[in-house]
């Protein structure tokens, strides 16, 4: 689909050998949880998963879609070390406020960076951010229950699916787009990653539209509305009254008289 696609070059796929069954128990047992089955199935096919494809531009490919899996050696912890090599240097669980919003109703409950949660990253998402498998509720046994969820720059969460292969389609779908993972939290995409989804997934980006009636595409501008004056009260202007064309012939016909007969009377004075 990719390779068919107008403008797009240079898609590359990195094939990988499953992983070994005792590497997965390994990991198992070394983080103290056990992987979710769909999840555990995946690394047993392949370990971690890697697609990129490029765009041309003035016949020169520039890279574009990453999608990225990590492997199980890859797939570390957040929040377990500290961010320096410092004694006492501050962690993510330094993050944590008591007085944040806990999930009610339509919103889930979002992780924790301390040990109640534990936290797996499956994708760095080219510096954008990191995709996690996240177990929430790790105390005081862990619950093999787990949740995909988007951290972002600012360390915001943002909740995608319930499992990994909900979230794997969505990675798919999406074709690795720039940012597409933020199409899932309240500020939406930047406006540059959302030129590239129009030109690439164009149905993708309107899935609150598609939802909508048919005719919600059709631009409803009323013209009349649009150009439509404010009601002014018109000024009357007071105009000299008018008087009829005889009336003034009449009035001039006495007048020239009047004129004519004092004229004749000083002359025979």
């Amino acid at each position: 689909l990719l390779e068919t696609s107008p403008g797009v070059a240079e898609v590359t796929f990195v094939e990988k050998e499953p992983a070994e069954r005792h590497t997965i128990i390994s990991w198992e047992q070394k983080n103290s949880c056990i992987l979710p089955e769909d999840l555990k199935n995946f690394y047993l096919m392949t370990d971690g998963f890697q697609m990129t494809w490029s765009v041309k531009t003035d016949d020169t490919p520039m890279p574009l879609g990453s999608m990225v899996i990590n492997s199980i050696s890859q797939l570390c912890r957040l929040g377990g070390s500290s961010m320096y090599s410092l004694p006492n240097a501050p962690t993510l669980a330094d993050l944590e406020d008591d007085t944040d919003e806990e999930g009610n109703g339509d919103k889930p409950e979002k992780p924790h960076f301390d040990s109640r949660s534990l936290i797996f990253e499956l994708d760095p998402c080219n510096g954008n951010g990191k995709v996690c498998l996240v177990y929430k509720h790790a105390e005081p046994v862990v619950s093999p229950d787990t949740e995909i969820w988007f951290l972002d720059r600012a360390l915001y969460w943002h909740f995608l699916t319930k499992t990994f292969t909900a979230y794997y389609r969505l990675l798919i779908t999406h074709l690795g787009l720039p940012q597409w993972q933020y199409a899932f939290t309240s500020y939406g995409v930047s406006p540059q990653a959302k030129q590239w989804f129009n030109m690439y997934k164009p149905i993708t980006i309107n899935t609150a539209l598609l939802s909508e009636e048919a005719d919600s595409f059709v631009n409803k501008l009323d013209p009349n509305k649009v150009f439509k004056s404010k009601n002014k009260t018109p000024v009357l202007k007071k105009k000299p009254l008018s008087q009829p064309a005889g009336s003034q012939k009449s009035h001039t016909s006495v007048t020239s008289a009047k004129t004519s007969s004092l004229a004749g009377n000083s002359s025979r004075k």
